[in-house]
């Protein structure tokens, strides 16, 4: 069943570029009208679901903070916090993701940098360059998720945070269609689950659309564990549900922790 050759970087930066075509949620920009109310100290961001993070979670005066929003390309998470006084770094694997952020930035008069990459490799960074890493959902477009662990613990400074959202990995128990479509929760998948070893190509392509991104589940001690491995302290702990569809009356779809690295 399973594709001979996959790259999931050039395969999702592919979909991520057309969903930007498309206008998908995650990829409409923050208006003008939010930039400015930001400059003015009353902004919010989300990490998971749809409701504004803590902003406990976040340094109470972002000014001259170096951030990175990481797999957090769209123009919405960034150009708020470099309009909230933070030194903004967006780093995406989707081109026309990171489009969005240099609109809204030079719409707005924003200063913030725009860096194109897979979140595995930061590379393109030095050793505690940030102070904070700011990763919304994003990881399950990647099969491994102890690589971007390791990069963000290397490329905070002591005493930066990781905020960082993810997916329950229950959620991939159940089949998509019955979900999606007639709100039913049949449990039809074993995890760890990944749509390139479920499907072939043509099945995804009847199952999820032709042009897809291809996501893959990971587990609590991947996601939790992985970032106490790499050095990480996790000071803080979230859940939110999925509001689009039926799995919300039954479970969190979303999981967030705030992980500290020790100075």
């Amino acid at each position: 069943m399973q594709d001979p050759v996959v790259d999931p970087a050039a395969y999702n930066r592919a979909a991520w570029d057309k969903y930007v075509q498309e206008g998908n949620e995650w990829s409409t920009p923050v208006s003008a009208e939010e930039v400015e109310r930001a400059r003015r100290g009353d902004w919010s961001i989300v990490l998971i679901g749809r409701e504004p993070v803590d902003r406990s979670w976040l340094p109470a005066d972002l000014t001259g903070k170096d951030v990175l929003c990481l797999a957090s390309g769209g123009g919405q998470q960034g150009p708020i916090l470099a309009a909230a006084g933070a030194r903004v770094t967006v780093f995406d694997n989707s081109p026309r993701q990171l489009g969005q952020d240099r609109t809204v930035a030079a719409r707005d008069g924003l200063e913030l940098r725009t860096v194109l990459g897979d979140m595995r490799d930061l590379g393109a960074f030095g050793d505690a360059a940030f102070d904070v890493v700011f990763h919304p959902v994003s990881n399950l477009f990647v099969p491994d998720v102890a690589p971007v662990w390791r990069e963000c613990f290397r490329v905070l400074r002591p005493g930066g945070t990781l905020l960082a959202g993810f997916l329950n990995p229950d959620v991939y128990l159940f089949d998509h269609e019955a979900l999606d479509e007639r709100g039913e929760l049949v449990v039809v998948h074993k995890l760890p689950y990944s749509d390139v070893a479920q499907y072939s190509a043509e099945e995804r392509a009847t199952k999820f659309g032709a042009d897809a991104a291809l996501e893959y589940s990971h587990t609590l001690a991947d996601q939790i564990g992985g970032q106490l491995a790499a050095g990480f302290v996790i000071t803080g702990f979230a859940e939110a549900p999925d509001g689009s569809n039926a799995s919300a009356s039954y479970m969190s779809t979303y999981v967030a922790t705030l992980a500290l690295k020790p100075g």
